[in-house]
C-alpha cells in the first residue's frame, strides 16, 4: 500500500540556516480581469514552471509584467505558450515559467521553502533522491545572484498538478467551477483526503490540482529524505478515499 504525505516547510529546522532569497520566475501568465464568466478578478499561485523557456516564442516579452488582461488575451497568451507545457497543463491566470530569477544570500539547507508552495533544493540532495530511485524529479537552474564567492548550487523543483482532494472533504455547498475561467474558490480543508483515483502512480512528488499550494510526497520519497539524514520538510500523512 502506498502512502501519501503532504509536505510543509519544517520551520524549526530551515531556521537554523542562514539561507534567503527574494526571486520571482522570469515569466508569467497575466491574471484574469473580469471574468465574463463569473464577474472575477483573479491570479492564482503554486503553478510553477520553470523548466519552460519562454524565450523561444518570439512573444515572450509579452509574458514579464505582471498585471490583469481581459479573458480573450488571456487566452491568446495561454495558447502561444501551450506547445511548450507539459499537454495536460491547465494554466490558469498567474501560471509562472522560466528561472527563478533574484537575489540570494547565506547558508542553504537541503530544502528552502518560499512560503508553502515553493521548495528550492540543493544539488547534492536532488542527486541523492535520484540515485534513490525517487521518480519523476525534475530539477530547473535558478537565475539567483549570491553575494558570497563560492555560491551554493541550487535548484528548483518543477512539481505538477497530477491529484486531487477528495470531494468528501470540500464543503458540501461548494459551486461547481466558472465554465468559463475554471475558477472555484474554498479554504484548505483542516483535515484534507486525498481522491485515490486521481493519484499518479508513475511519481513521488507532485501537487494536487484542485488546490496546487500543497504538495504531496510518496513514502519512497519520506523514506529517501530520512535516509539521507536531510531536514527541512515535514511530513503529514493523509488518508485516501476512493
Amino acid at each position: 500500500m502506498i502512502h501519501f504525505f503532504w509536505l510543509r516547510n519544517d520551520e524549526a529546522v530551515t531556521s537554523r540556516y542562514s539561507g534567503d532569497f527574494d526571486a520571482a520566475h522570469r515569466w508569467g501568465l497575466p491574471g484574469l480581469k473580469d471574468c465574463p464568466g463569473c464577474g472575477l478578478t483573479w491570479s492564482g499561485s503554486g503553478r510553477q514552471y520553470p523548466a519552460v523557456n519562454l524565450s523561444l516564442i518570439p512573444e515572450h516579452w509579452e509574458f514579464e509584467e505582471p498585471r490583469a488582461e481581459p479573458f480573450h488575451e488571456l487566452v491568446r497568451l495561454r495558447e502561444l505558450v501551450r506547445p511548450l507545457v507539459p499537454p495536460d497543463a491547465s494554466l490558469p491566470p498567474g501560471t509562472s515559467f522560466g528561472p527563478l530569477t533574484g537575489t540570494a544570500s547565506g547558508q542553504f539547507g537541503p530544502f528552502t521553502w518560499q512560503g508553502t508552495s515553493l521548495m528550492l533544493i540543493r544539488r547534492d540532495a536532488l542527486d541523492g533522491l535520484q540515485a534513490a530511485g525517487i521518480r519523476g524529479l525534475l530539477g530547473c537552474k535558478t537565475e539567483l545572484r549570491f553575494r558570497q564567492k563560492t555560491p551554493p548550487d541550487i535548484l528548483e523543483l518543477q512539481i505538477e498538478p497530477r491529484g486531487l482532494l477528495h470531494r468528501d472533504c470540500l464543503p458540501p455547498d461548494l459551486a461547481p467551477p466558472c465554465p468559463t475561467c475554471g475558477h472555484q474558490y474554498f479554504r484548505r480543508p483542516d483535515d484534507p483526503i486525498l481522491d485515490g483515483a486521481s493519484l499518479p502512480t508513475d511519481r513521488d512528488l507532485f501537487r494536487l490540482d484542485n488546490f496546487s499550494t500543497m504538495i504531496i510526497g510518496t513514502g519512497r520519497f519520506k523514506d529517501a529524505v530520512e535516509q539521507c539524514g536531510w531536514t527541512g520538510i515535514s511530513f503529514r500523512e493523509l488518508p485516501v478515499r476512493s
